[in-house]
């Protein structure tokens, strides 16, 4: 992994957030009486605006040498008015925020790229289960860590209602502070970016969680070219073919998402979509279920065209929509 570890870095961000006040002191008759400078001084009133500073400490990982583009997770500078990233040779460097996703907790990072050392990516698509890999990040803050795992599963979600999750799960040792490190197999070749993990008060137990380095480079892509992720949608509200609703349809699978309603003028109304449809596949992929559906679309670029096999009654078609721009609701 030595050559791995100069591509992992630490990040530490400042800011500050609004501390809420009480709707009291908006009434115009008590902050006319409040703003009283001598008022306030007798009732030890602090001045406004108020505010507190947040600190956050996580880890990073630098994917093009040349350009200096540097991953981490949306979660660790999500408050952030400075960001420094400490490299492993002890430089601190400034660094600026081209863009953050918060539907799938990525940022993109820009640093000077002067003596830069990059992680070659991967394909997390060729991950199989029991496949071992690798956790690099700055645990705690105590410095640069390796730890060894293995895939436990792949394609987890359900970690967060309004995520783009298809999560690999590991139990690698992914501590507090390896958020935004890297995940990489016995090659070094990273295969995902770490970020969350579920134990009792914030600990490792071995279940850890990264995204796919190829969900990490599609919105890494849409970052720099458009500083935001321009999230797809059909233009549809789903839900879950469970056992029930599908031997009332007569199906003989319980995988899939069954078409409760159709937006008008919507990607899948002009495509001929309708209600009481059944999604099977995306692009030849198994769609086991909403929140599956809910990624693939979600992660598709605004103006693909995307096949979706459609069980209609007792057929099944083929169906291809143009990709469209998500608004506030649909898929």
């Amino acid at each position: 992994m030595e050559d791995v570890t100069p591509g992992v870095v630490n990040i530490a961000t400042r800011g500050h957030v609004r501390i809420e006040r009480t709707p009291f002191f908006d009434d115009p008759g008590f902050r006319e009486f409040f703003e009283n400078p001598s008022l306030r001084r007798f009732f030890n009133l602090p001045e406004e605006p108020v505010g507190r500073e947040v600190q956050s400490i996580g880890s990073g990982v630098i994917v093009d040498a040349e350009e200096g583009y540097v991953l981490t997770n949306h979660h660790v500078i999500a408050q952030a008015d400075d960001i420094l990233v400490t490299l492993k040779d002890g430089r601190r460097v400034e660094a600026k925020l081209l863009g953050s996703d918060p539907g799938t907790d990525i940022a993109v990072l820009r640093i000077e790229p002067e003596r830069l050392h990059s992680v070659p990516l991967g394909n997390s698509e060729e991950l199989e289960v029991g496949d071992f890999v690798v956790a690099i990040g700055n645990p705690f803050g105590l410095g640069q860590t390796v730890t060894m795992g293995i895939v436990s599963a792949l394609g987890r979600h359900g970690l967060r209602a309004e995520g783009y999750e298809d999560f690999i799960q590991t139990d690698a040792s992914i501590n507090p502070g390896n958020s935004g490190g890297a995940l990489v197999d016995l090659q070094g070749r990273l295969v995902g970016i770490n970020t969350a993990i579920i134990g009792p008060a914030g600990g490792n137990i071995g279940i850890g969680f990264a995204i796919p380095v190829n969900i990490v480079h599609e919105v890494m892509d849409q970052i720099v070219a458009f500083g935001v992720v321009r999230r797809g949608r059909l233009g549809v509200l789903i839900r879950d073919l469970t056992p029930e609703p599908a031997q009332g349809l007569g199906i003989d699978t319980a995988k899939g998402v069954i078409i409760e309603e159709v937006v008008p003028d919507s990607a899948a109304d002009r495509a001929g979509i309708q209600p009481g449809d059944v999604i099977l596949r995306v692009n030849g992929e198994e769609v086991v279920d909403s929140a599956a559906l809910r990624t693939k679309i979600g992660l598709s670029r605004v103006g693909e065209v995307v096949r979706l096999e459609v069980l209609r009654g007792d057929r099944k078609i083929q169906v291809a929509i143009q990709i469209e721009e998500a608004p506030t609701q649909g898929e």
